[in-house]
């Protein structure tokens, strides 16, 4: 199943998502296109594992991690599907990575792999945005609009063995399977877990493949997992209004 966010006459809604439709638990049905989704949950916090594919540590020249790498960005780095990139004005090197992450369906500290499944309310693709020229992890990568998350959360499906592509302008970027990633989304969640307490709908990402080549304004970049959707957003031209944070 699908579950999906979108701004109604009646408010923000959430629901299954089908066909062109959100349809909310109480039956009510409302007509949404993949462009009009919001991002599907309000995370506190988003919780990026980098490192986490041999091809990335080749292109980046980067050791192999013992234990999971990870990085926090906040809220106001989320931005909706379809909603365009602003390409920040302190930046001269704006890059993608097209990477899996799940979300969560309840509040919970310390658990195992073996609870993960029963703890998300699924999974959802998210672009981490990584401006590589700044200093810093916090600099490059948790500025507003750094996360475009979507389009909808799928709530069944495995992580395994899950094919990706990221097209970048039309052209293919980047190509692997999770299968290739050093730890597991389960293992990743659960090692987070002994540290933060997460609250429902916080996203852990399980980081991206190596990923050639810069973003220039204009772009639209398309990022699909296998069997859990496609994310797409457009770096908007020089100069245009790109404000699709969600307030």
């Amino acid at each position: 199943m699908k579950l999906a966010r979108v701004r109604t006459d009646d408010g923000v809604v959430t629901g299954e998502y089908a066909d062109g439709t959100v349809i909310t638990d109480e039956g009510r049905s409302y007509a949404a296109d993949e462009d009009d989704l919001l991002a599907p949950c309000e995370p506190s916090a988003m919780y990026c594992v980098g490192r986490n594919f041999a091809a990335t540590l080749d292109q980046m020249d980067y050791d192999a991690p013992e234990e999971p790498d990870f990085f926090i960005k906040p809220p106001v780095s989320v931005l909706a599907p379809g909603a365009p990139i602003e390409y920040p004005e302190w930046t001269e090197e704006l890059t993608y990575a097209g990477e899996l992450a799940a979300v969560m369906g309840e509040r919970c500290h310390d658990i195992r792999q073996e609870e993960v499944d029963d703890v998300l309310l699924g999974y959802t693709v998210l672009n981490d945005l990584d401006a590589l020229d700044q200093q810093g992890r916090t600099a490059r990568k948790a500025f507003d609009c750094s996360g475009p998350l979507g389009p909808y959360v799928e709530t069944d499906v495995d992580p395994g063995n899950m094919d990706m592509e990221t097209y970048v302008a039309g052209e293919r970027r980047q190509s692997a399977n999770t299968d290739q990633m050093f730890f597991g989304p389960r293992e990743i969640v659960a090692y987070l877990s002994r540290r933060f307490t997460f609250l429902p709908g916080d996203v852990v990402s399980f980081g991206s493949p190596a990923n050639p080549g810069l973003l220039d304004p204009g772009d639209e970049v398309e990022i699909t997992y296998e069997g859990v959707g496609t994310l797409r957003n457009r770096v908007a031209d020089s100069g245009a209004d790109a404000d699709g944070r969600e307030e």
